[in-house]
């Protein structure tokens, strides 16, 4: 699987999930692409945690359910409950690895070479190798989630993360039965995929290229898009 074909599959899964184990080699050459990623002066600020126990696994659905139940309740729209009642918001239980990434600003000390006046930084670089991760475990044919709804702190206490150290990222792995061909929240109609020319501008913010590179563009996205 080349670059392209990786990141147009990538999705953000919480169903297809086969049942079968990780192989450690395989979990390690996935965590291997993550910690090549690029980091702010070459900091390398994260750690991966790689959680097999069901039981704290446990702990941390208690969690989402907590907060699953109060976004339902924030919701006001009757239609908008309706549709988030049947959307999958995780798969914790379901996937035999949940890797959580972190990022410690310590490391190497404070004098941290280009990050002195964005300190924001080192979160960035963590979620770089996160990236990383998500592309070579799609490329091995595993599916991961990213799983957000949690209190962040009560999932630092179940996980002994110090206080000091950053939860950039939980997510769930596993082998896939496929990869849908469009993301859950789309296929739903939760949200729609904006168009690319919507998002681009030249030089200066609201200001939007030539029409001709706006075709460009969108004819680009739509190859990357349908090409596999």
């Amino acid at each position: 699987m080349d670059i392209y074909e990786a990141i147009r599959k990538r999705r953000d899964i919480r169903s297809y999930y086969k049942p079968d184990p990780i192989p450690d080699q395989v979990l390690a050459k996935i965590l291997a692409a993550a910690h090549l990623a690029p980091s702010v002066g070459y900091s390398q600020p994260w750690n991966f945690i790689v959680i097999k126990d069901i039981e704290i696994r446990k702990k941390i659905k208690e969690l989402v359910e907590e907060e699953r139940k109060k976004f339902y309740n924030s919701l006001e729209d009757e239609n908008r409950k309706n549709l988030f009642s049947r959307i999958k918001v995780e798969a914790i239980l379901d996937t035999p690895v949940n890797i959580a990434v972190t990022c410690d600003p310590r490391r190497f000390g404070p004098n941290i070479l280009g990050r002195t006046t964005m300190p924001e930084t080192s979160i960035y670089s963590a979620v770089l190798a996160v990236g990383n991760l998500w592309l070579a475990a799609t490329a091995e044919g595993i599916g991961v989630g990213f799983v957000s709804f949690f209190d962040k702190e009560k999932v630092k206490e179940i996980l002994k993360i110090p206080k000091e150290v950053e939860l950039v990222a939980y997510l769930t792995l596993g082998y896939v039965k496929e990869f849908p061909s469009i993301p859950e929240l789309e296929e739903k109609g939760w949200l729609r995929r904006l168009k690319l020319s919507e998002l681009v501008f030249e030089n200066v913010y609201y200001n939007y290229p030539k029409e001709d590179f706006e075709k460009l563009l969108d004819e680009e996205f739509e190859k990357l898009l349908n090409h596999f």
